[in-house]
This record gives C-alpha cells, structure tokens and sequence, in this order.
C-alpha cells in the first residue's frame, strides 16, 4: 500500500477512535472488517499508532498545535507506529519540517501533564496515593504490555512449551512470580499455534494468572468464578484443580460466557460449568448458599490497571463512572460472599489502581462481615512458593498488616496493575 494512503487510513480511524463512543479495540476491529484490502502489515501499523496516540494523547495534542491540516492527520504522523522512512514518503515538506521541529522538543520543557499523559483528575488520584513513585508508575502506563501466556498444567508443562515454542523460533522466559506463565519477546502470533490450538497455552497476563493461584483451589472442591467473563482465570482455576471436583463459571453476560466455549473445549476441562445469571442475587446463587470452598469476585472496575494495553480506558473513564463501580463491587461482593461454607476462602479482586476499587471495598467489606477472617495475601503467596511475595503486597498503612493485600503495579512487578484481598468465612 502507498504510504499516503497508509497514512489516509491512520488519520482516518483515529478519528473515529477519538471520539470514545466505544471501546478503541471494538472500533479497530470494525475498521478492519469494513477495509478488508488491508493486509496483516497495514493492520498492525493502523493499531499500533492508534494506540500510540492514546497513550500519549496530551503530548501529541501539544505538539499537533504547532502543524496544519486535518487534527487527525497531524495525529497520525507523530504516532506513526512504522519506519519514519516510509511515513517520509507520505508527507509533504511543510510536514516534515514540522516533524522535524517536533522531534526537538525536549522533556525538560513540558508541563507533568505532558509527560504523564493523564486526565487531570486520575492524575491527581494516583499521586495522593503514590507519592514520589507516581512518576514512575504514569510512564510505565505508556509502554506497550509485554505478551504473556499460562501454560496448560493439565496439557503440558512449562518447560516442555518453552521448548517448542524455541522449535518456532519463539524466545521465552518463565514469568517472575507465577509458576504457569512463560513471557515471550515481541508480539507473534500464536493462535496458529498447535500449542495454542491444542490447549496447552493461554494468552493471560501474570498478574491474572497469580489471582487465580491466590484463590488456591483444591482437587473435588466445588468453586465459584463470580464474574468469569470470557474465562482466562476460570480456565487457569479448573486447571488447579486438576479437572475434578465442580467450577461455576457465573456472568452476567451470555456473550461473554460465549466466548468461554472454545476455549473451553480447547483447554481439556471437564469440570468447569458456565451459567448466565440475571444478576447478583439470581435463583442459581440463592441454592448455592453455603455451600461453595472458594469463590472468586473479580468485580467488574474501570480497568485502569491495564492502561499499557487500553490506553484509552483513561480518556473514557471519569471519577462518576468509578463511583457506580464502586457501589456495584460492594454488592456483588456482598452477594457472592453469602456461596461461601465455613473453613471456605473469598477472593475479591480488581484490575484497578484506585483505593476506591480496592482498599475501600475491602476494609468495608471486612468490617461488616465479622464472620470472615481477614487473610494476608503475602503469606499465601507464600506458602504457594511464589518467589519475593512480600513485594507483591502492599505495605503497612495505618491499621492494615503488612501483606495484607496483593498490589501489583507495570513498574514493579512488569504486570498489569491488579488488587486482591482473600477472607476465610469462620
């Protein structure tokens, strides 16, 4: 494809992604299916500069300012995701004096909000609770996620797949915390894969992955994914326990459970059971009162930890928005907490970094519910032999223990950003 029409394409579908009606990756996906011409290459450079631009939105419209033409144009040329020598050929020389120019600007002449790229007020939330780290944290947010999967432990082992994927020419290296996750270099594509295709390896970021090893499940339990969604921990906790015992996989969405099914079937597992539910209090929960050894809660949230990966989630999102999660968590917590049997575990989780989302659910939940016993997260990782656990868990704050909760952050651990607190019900 020409470059100018390359580049056509970009400015084009960043116009409609910047609109935020929908999810970037739902409107990148239209895009393609409404542009069938464009092959494998052209498709990866419309997706990375989209998510380019998001990433570094407030930056790019800085610099935007200073050019002509089309807002979107000039968006597309500074987060142009391929060779400059081929965007070169795109560019008019008014454009690229301008792109020159651009490429002098230096860090140490912007304002924080062009170095951390956030709205104002997520910025202002992750400062007050991260001090000096907040920096650090806001720039880890603007690089891509790393590519992770889950081995299959019922398909294969770890070792055995990190050797096959070397026979693919494919480098990859055991994850740092979680014993299933194997991280790879660059983004290939696997679902070519017979690994993949036969069930032996998931894509799922570590930090998912060591939720589900908190949760702990055990061979013959019956156990609860409260919130299963498309199923990446449900299929990581029928694995735990080793394809016996009974898994409710509950959503509200039957669209999602949907997207459960082949990977289902993929993955070997017999023991997993997927159920629409109408909603937190649904009849399905009411039988099951009582009687589950685990549940996991991994509440619906902003997602404002996966930000590498949805940039955009940052421009759609707004503290009202977070607020009606919050309320949701809280019941849904409440509900799911009523399954559990005494001597059971609650796990409830978050791909969130706000306290709103994490902490303050936690501490209310614990205070209302006296007869569940607080669990440290740190010591359970340990007794799982997760290497250096304690750094995975927040420190002492107030009257919290150290451990407490897992606390997991792009800068520190290379993973998403994720909470989870567990109880025992007495």
């Amino acid at each position: 494809m020409h470059p100018k029409a390359l580049l056509d394409h970009c400015a084009a579908l960043l116009a409609q992604v910047l609109r935020f009606d929908h999810p970037a990756d739902a409107v990148v996906s239209r895009y393609f299916r409404e542009n069938r011409q464009l092959g494998q290459r052209e498709r990866a450079t419309l997706a990375e500069t989209v998510y380019a631009v998001l990433r570094r939105k407030a930056y790019f419209e800085l610099l935007a300012r200073s050019g002509s033409g089309p807002k979107e144009r000039r968006l597309a040329i500074l987060g142009f995701a391929a060779d400059r020598g081929l965007l070169s050929g795109a560019l008019s020389q008014q454009e690229k004096d301008w792109l020159h120019s651009c490429d002098t600007v230096q860090e140490s002449e912007l304002l924080p909000v062009h170095r951390h790229n956030l709205p104002q007020w997520l910025a202002t939330e992750l400062e007050a609770q991260l001090g000096e780290r907040f920096m650090a944290v806001a720039e880890s947010f603007l690089e891509p996620a790393p590519l992770d999967i889950r081995v299959n432990s019922v398909r294969a082992k770890r070792a055995e797949v990190q050797k096959a994927l070397a026979a693919e020419g494919l480098a990859a290296q055991p994850t740092s915390y979680s014993p299933w996750g194997l991280r790879l270099q660059g983004k290939p594509g696997l679902t070519r894969l017979d690994l993949y295709q036969q069930g032996s390896i998931e894509i799922q970021d570590e930090g998912s992955q060591l939720l589900a090893l908190l949760l702990d499940a055990r061979r013959g339990e019956m156990v609860v994914d409260f919130c299963a969604g498309a199923g990446g921990k449900t299929l990581a906790i029928g694995a735990t326990m080793r394809n016996t015992g009974r898994l409710y996989a509950f959503d509200v969405s039957a669209h999602r459970l949907e997207n459960l099914k082949p990977r289902l079937a993929r993955s070997g597992l017999s023991n997993v059971h997927p159920a629409a539910i109408a909603h937190e209090r649904d009849d399905r929960i009411k039988r099951l009162a009582g009687k589950i050894d685990r549940v996991l809660v991994d509440a619906p949230c902003s997602g404002l930890g996966t930000l590498r990966r949805n940039p955009d989630l940052k421009w759609r999102q707004d503290p009202a928005i977070v607020e009606e999660f919050a309320v949701k968590q809280t019941a849904i917590l409440a509900s799911a907490a009523r399954l559990v049997k005494p001597g059971g575990r609650l796990v409830y989780a978050t791909c969130s970094v706000l306290p709103m989302e994490n902490e303050v659910i936690a501490d209310a939940f614990g205070v209302a519910n006296l007869g569940f016993r607080p669990l440290n997260a740190s010591e359970l990782l340990t007794q799982l032999k997760v290497s250096d656990a304690a750094s995975l868990c927040s420190p002492a704050s107030g009257a919290v223990e150290a451990g407490r909760y897992l606390r997991l952050w792009p800068d520190l651990h290379g993973t998403d950003g994720f909470f989870a607190a567990a109880w025992q019900k007495l």
